[in-house]
């Protein structure tokens, strides 16, 4: 394990292994370096397109005469448009750059052929530009987490396919002699998301199933990315960065393989939970409540994993930015985790179903677990690749708690905002009209938190592209980006 940070001006860097350990993580950083960089300069723009979208669709929960005259950024429209930014573009891009660095480390392996996965990456990126684009000129399917119109479904299965190939060998060709924790979640992330995905497209939009049935493999999908990709990637990341950071071994490490085991399986089947009183088949929903409250097993277990850790590693919280990030990110694991298994039950659900309940669990999970997490292994690995210092750590400061108060405001705001909604919804006495008005100032509170999260990523964003600009313009030629990786034999 790499001991705690010396010094904050070092961007929480850890002690490097010498002679030909520090040869070989370099070789690995370099063979990464251009796909890396690429998918982290695409998840900049598309975080950034995303928040103006967010916020634009907050602003018209309250005020629905903002931008009304705009056929194009009208509230269908911006919404669909700004999660889906959020999840393909941002998400998905800043999952490769963990999924790619992760593996790459612990199987101590270098990248081959880095070219093929900037190809690829830009495929994913015109993908999604191409459904973002589509969402907002009016071509949504409706489907939540799927408004990605169908043409664009290609480009991103097949852009997928590369990078989950190069990350599968990657893994195989590694030399480390040992299966770590973080890799037992990214192995399943990258299989679990094909077949998500495949099934949703062919189901709902190839060869649509009837009925109430499409119903359930929307929730079973939505879940299942929330969960079974970005939720475990996160843990992936957790696992790696937390013992890395601390310089402490991961306490109760003989119960991780137990809480992973009950994490997939539960996980797999919560998310018909959400259809609760629906009209679809009565074992449907109770296979997704009794999931959902078995998710308590993995919740503790990998609460006794992290928590304790930290603990042991405590001081390591004044020097490491990153380490703050990855904390928020556990709370919001477990915060977000025991709310679905609170809100599961059916007397709970009659209340916070169908109202911005269901808004707060999603920003919790996209923002509060995933984002956070891994804000705070960019702000350790990118450093490392660039072979450079953040260029200001005052804005690294300002990102931090912009998106800490705004994470707060945000699920705060539409969750008690979705309570007081659901309680009016169940009083016959109460008109729609009244209930908008209750709500309103609840709305007005996650818009609060918005501007904050778009603040943090103006700041985040400044600082990512300077860097990128030093390491691009001042050290590493273009050529470099698409050049074989070194091998580790002539490394050492």
């Amino acid at each position: 394990m790499a001991s705690a940070p010396r010094t904050a001006t070092a961007a929480d860097s850890s002690a490097q292994p010498s002679g030909a350990g520090r040869a070989e993580q370099a070789a690995i950083d370099a063979s990464a370096r251009g796909p890396v960089l690429l998918f982290l300069v695409s998840a900049l723009g598309w975080l950034l397109i995303a928040s103006g979208l967010t916020l634009i669709s907050s602003i018209q929960l309250h005020s629905p005469t903002f931008l009304a005259d705009c056929a194009w950024l009208t509230y269908g429209r911006s919404q669909a448009a700004g999660l889906n930014a959020a999840i393909y573009g941002w998400g998905f891009n800043a999952s490769f750059v963990l999924v790619f660095w992760l593996m790459a480390r612990l199987s101590q392996a270098a990248l081959r052929v880095p070219s093929v996965l900037i190809v690829a990456g830009l495929f994913w990126n015109v993908g999604v530009t191409l459904g973002v684009g589509g969402i907002l000129a009016g071509d949504s399917t409706s489907v939540p987490w799927l408004e990605i119109p169908t043409y664009a479904a290609p480009l991103l299965f097949v852009a997928y396919a590369l990078i989950g190939a190069w990350a599968i060998v990657t893994f195989s060709s590694g030399r480390s002699g040992r299966i770590f924790a973080s890799q037992w979640y990214l192995l399943a992330a990258l299989f679990w998301f094909p077949w998500l995905y495949s099934v949703a497209q062919v189901v709902l939009f190839l060869e649509p199933a009837r009925g109430t049935s499409q119903s359930v493999v929307a929730a079973w999908y939505a879940h299942g990315v929330s969960s079974l990709w970005f939720t475990a990637i996160a843990l992936a990341a957790i696992y790696y960065f937390l013992p890395k950071i601390t310089g402490k071994v991961v306490r109760h490490y003989d119960l991780a393989a137990l809480g992973f085991w009950t994490f997939l399986m539960f996980s797999a089947f919560a998310g018909t939970a959400s259809l609760v009183g629906s009209p679809v088949p009565a074992w449907t929903t109770a296979a997704g409540v009794g999931s959902s409250l078995f998710l308590i097993v993995p919740v503790i277990i990998i609460g006794l994993n992290h928590f304790p850790t930290l603990a042991a590693g405590a001081a390591a919280l004044k020097q490491s930015t990153s380490l703050r990030f990855i904390l928020v990110g556990m709370i919001s694991f477990t915060v977000s985790t025991l709310t679905w298994i609170v809100t599961s039950l059916q007397s709970i659900a009659v209340t916070t179903q169908f109202t911005l309940v269901g808004s707060a669990q999603t920003q919790a999970v996209l923002y509060g677990v995933f984002s956070m997490v891994a804000f705070g292994a960019i702000y350790f690995l990118a450093p490392r690749l660039a072979q450079r210092e953040w260029p200001s750590l005052a804005l690294i400061g300002a990102h931090f708690w912009a998106s800490t108060a705004g994470l707060i405001l945000c699920v705060a705001g539409l969750l008690l905002g979705g309570l007081a909604q659901g309680a009016a919804l169940n009083n016959p006495e109460v008109s729609f009209s009244a209930i908008a008005g209750t709500i309103s100032p609840y709305l007005f509170v996650n818009s609060l938190g918005v501007i904050l999260l778009a603040i943090g990523h103006l700041a985040f964003a400044v600082n990512v592209v300077r860097l990128v600009l030093q390491t691009v313009l001042c050290s590493a030629p273009a050529a470099d980006l698409f050049r074989e990786a070194p091998s580790l034999e002539a490394a050492r």
